[in-house]
């Protein structure tokens, strides 16, 4: 092991830092708000805490037991309408935040889904989740909840459309080469 690289630490942590020492000029400038705030960062932490291992055991779990052929089959290039419901259906059925199916959107490109049911994914994921739905529904009007989900159908799937269209063949391989190193860590 060589010596501790400062620079480098600097580096590497330069957006935390430059965060922590605007958080020291807020705290002396508005002691209310920064303390306010670091409340909220203190919640959201444990939130993420709650939340994200068991994100990373599943996605775990199904990168060792879902084979790469499978998904290569029901959502890959050649899954056709199948891989889209396949997508909408994983994203709606998924629970939890949405930085949650950013991990999932990894294994799903690592194990070659196609990337236009990857977008679908992340999309359906964001927005029609069913709780969300259910929620909507008897909050706002089942009238509302139903108009919102179908326009979001159409919006999804223009989105993954446009997205897949405007990337280059170069771009798609940095994506899913950024997808593998995640997974490999």
């Amino acid at each position: 092991m060589g010596a501790w690289n400062v620079k480098g630490f600097l580096g590497r942590y330069r957006f935390f830092l430059a965060m922590g020492l605007l958080w020291v000029g807020l705290y002396f400038g508005k002691t209310d708000l920064a303390v306010s705030s670091l409340e909220v960062c203190w919640y959201s932490l444990k939130e993420m805490l709650i939340v994200i291992p068991p994100i990373f055991i599943l996605v775990g779990l199904f990168d060792v037991w879902v084979p790469k052929e499978k998904v290569v089959r029901f959502m890959g290039k050649g899954a056709g309408f199948r891989g889209v419901l396949l997508s909408f259906l994983t994203g709606a059925l998924a629970a939890g935040p949405l930085y949650g199916a950013f991990p999932v959107a990894a294994v799903f490109l690592k194990k070659n889904a196609s990337l236009s049911n990857v977008f679908i994914f992340l999309g359906a994921w964001s927005t029609m989740k069913i709780p969300m739905f259910l929620f909507e529904g008897q909050s706002l009007g089942w009238k509302f909840a139903l108009t919102r989900l179908c326009l979001n159908i159409p919006g999804i799937l223009l989105i993954a459309y446009v997205l897949t269209k405007m990337l280059e063949p170069d771009e798609e391989q940095w994506i899913r080469q950024q997808a593998d190193d995640l997974t490999l860590r």
